[in-house]
């Protein structure tokens, strides 16, 4: 645990007890009076989804520019291993599927012929092909690997906070390490259609969730709302609200047993800056890209997601995660693949092009641009999909899958044996680090699992995952990773 987070519960342990009951969020820090007073307080702006968001940054601002950041690129459903980056060309024609295998820049290396760009620049990164989980469901394997729940069964809402929000929280509640001067109005922690559906802050609260940017960035129309306004009118709307607020300020105090109804003042203050400040609202402005950068990410969503993604990191984003799911996938508008969504292989040679462009763009310039050291890239899904075929009725016609009825390949979710690819971070790059055995059904070298791909995470980010517990909602101190080590081959070289 870090020294700072035990001094502030120290601080809410001294202070009266009557002050000590418990918010509806359950946040580990912020309980009671403090936090409802609050939210009362700010409640004529909070419509904007900004001042709660900015008000838990106030311990401890980083630097304009943070020293790490994190871009996790994310496959829902789970990508076929033996399909992209794990091929096995001797198991029998009922597991190694229909494609080729090419060489890549590393030698030695192979990775299927739907690769041929990330192939040409496998030496910027590093594939580990033995990670490996428990859990065979969605909600339960996106549990497992984002927060480290090793319960096998699907819930409806997470017991753990997943790594992005810990790392939100932790950074913006530990001054330790962070420059104190940070003035950047953009949020720590951006989700550019993250994902959503498993995951999520769990005990800490909504206000560590990401600022969550939707839609289609290749849409000409594509807009962040309540981001860099310049309209005289809505700037005036704003400060009468602010106004509002301030009125409001005396009543607040008067039941302000912590006293921190005046630091209110400086929330909306980062609020506004976020919604008027012009460098902010260019952040988000993928118009600011010239065309050959925005053509080499691919003009469709995946590409325009990446490079947007690219663009926060650079300007002080800290967190970002983007789901590449969407029409881009097929028909069911994810990678789970299995033969009653998708005929597997017409969805991955569908998908191929647009993720292997995408993602070859975002890791040449976080080169390009010397992000290499400070920002680290991981791409992943929950688990990898069945090794040996399946043949089953598709259920409906569409992209990459034929008329309902019709018998057509699929694979199915496997935990035991998966893949996932790393770049930046500082890390050694062309490497292949682990293996499967001659079929890909299970780990045979170097295993790794949730608890070790959470601390590498964290390690980059400077988090000392073995040291730092959180209060549940029943106030018992938990882990933010139970089992794991870093991965010494993805930690920064020195």
């Amino acid at each position: 645990m870090s020294r700072s987070i035990r001094q502030r519960r120290a601080e809410d342990a001294a202070a009266p007890s009557s002050t000590h009951c418990p918010g509806p969020s359950g946040d580990p820090l912020q309980r009671g009076t403090r936090r409802s007073f609050m939210r009362m307080g700010i409640a004529g702006f909070a419509s904007l989804s900004l001042p709660g968001m900015l008000r838990l940054r106030a311990a401890s601002p980083t630097a304009q520019q943070a020293k790490t950041a994190v871009i996790m690129v994310w496959q829902p459903g789970g990508c076929s291993h033996i399909d992209t980056y794990d091929p096995k060309p001797l198991a029998g024609t009922e597991y190694r599927g229909p494609f080729g295998r090419i060489a890549t820049k590393v030698p030695g290396m192979q990775f299927t012929e739907l690769l041929p760009r990330q192939a040409a620049i496998a030496d910027k990164f590093t594939v580990l092909r033995s990670m490996h989980q428990t859990a065979g469901g969605h909600p339960a394997g996106s549990m497992q690997l984002l927060s480290g729940d090793s319960d096998t069964r699907d819930k409806p809402k997470p017991r753990l906070p997943d790594w992005m929000s810990v790392a939100n929280y932790l950074r913006s509640n530990d001054p330790a390490g962070n420059d104190p001067e940070r003035r950047n109005p953009l949020p720590r922690y951006v989700g550019i259609n993250p994902p959503t559906q498993y995951n999520g802050p769990a005990y800490l609260g909504d206000a560590y969730s990401p600022f969550a940017v939707t839609g289609d960035p290749n849409s000409p129309d594509f807009v962040v709302p309540n981001i860099g306004l310049t309209d005289s009118h809505q700037v005036r709307r704003l400060n009468r609200r602010v106004d509002l607020r301030q009125k409001l300020d005396d009543l607040s105090r008067a039941f302000d047993e912590y006293g921190q109804a005046g630091t209110l003042d400086e929330f909306e203050s980062q609020a506004m800056a976020l919604l008027t400040n012009p460098e902010t609202k260019q952040a988000f402005d993928l118009s600011q890209e010239d065309d050959a950068t925005r053509d080499r990410y691919g003009r469709n969503t995946w590409g325009q997601q990446l490079l947007l993604a690219r663009r926060l990191v650079e300007a002080g984003v800290e967190v970002l995660t983007s789901s590449l799911r969407g029409p881009l996938c097929g028909r069911v508008q994810n990678w789970d693949d299995h033969a009653v969504n998708h005929h597997v292989f017409d969805a991955l040679r569908f998908r191929a092009a647009a993720y292997d462009q995408a993602v070859t763009a975002l890791i040449e310039d976080i080169h390009e641009r010397g992000l290499q050291d400070r920002v680290l890239v991981v791409v992943t899904g929950e688990f990898g999909r069945t090794p040996k075929i399946s043949h089953q009725p598709s259920t409906g016609a569409g992209n990459a899958s034929a008329p309902a009825g019709t018998q057509q390949p699929g694979r199915d979710h496997w935990p035991r044996a998966f893949s996932n690819l790393w770049a930046g971070g500082g890390i050694q790059p062309g490497q292949c680090i682990g293996a499967t055995d001659r079929r890909g059904e299970d780990v045979i070298e170097r295993h790794c699992g949730p608890g070790d791909f959470l601390a590498t995470l964290y390690h980059h980010l400077g988090i000392d995952a073995s040291n730092v517990f959180l209060e549940d909602f029943n106030g018992r101190p938990t882990p933010i990773v139970d089992h794991g080590r870093p991965i010494k081959e993805l930690m920064r070289s020195t």
